[in-house]
Formats: structure tokens, sequence, C-alpha cells
């Protein structure tokens, strides 16, 4: 396999990752009104284990928080 077919689907593999954060994140987005903040509400571990790392990436570019669960 030659280099540039390989960093074409590394490539396209990271913008899938990439666009799966991005529509998790829109359908579990929740404001939180004891301190007003947004989080990502990971339902599963496995979700959480999956979109962490890009987590980490979204709370210092927006605020947004991450929280594996339900607030309590």
């Amino acid at each position: 396999m030659n280099r540039r077919l390989l960093a074409g689907l590394l490539g396209a593999a990271a913008m899938a990752y990439v666009l799966a954060y991005a529509g998790y994140r829109q359908t579990h987005a929740e404001r939180w009104p004891k301190d007003g903040r947004t989080y990502v509400l990971f339902g599963s571990r496995a979700s959480y284990l999956a979109f962490r790392p890009l987590s980490y990436i979204d709370q210092v570019l927006t605020g947004t928080g991450a929280h594996l669960g339900p607030h309590r």
C-alpha cells in the first residue's frame, strides 16, 4: 500500500471520528441549571471511552464539560 493511499485512509478515518463525536455531542448535550454549563452526557462507558479524547479538546475550545451518566 503506498503512502498517499494510507494517508488518505487515515485522514478519512479521523474525519469520520470527529463527525461521529459532533453528532453525538449534538444529541447528548444538556445544559445543567445548577452551574449554567453545557455538558455532553455519555450514556455508556463504551461511548465515554470512545469519545473522551475529543471531549477534552471540546472542553478546552468551547467550555463544554463531559459527564458519564446523568447528573444527580
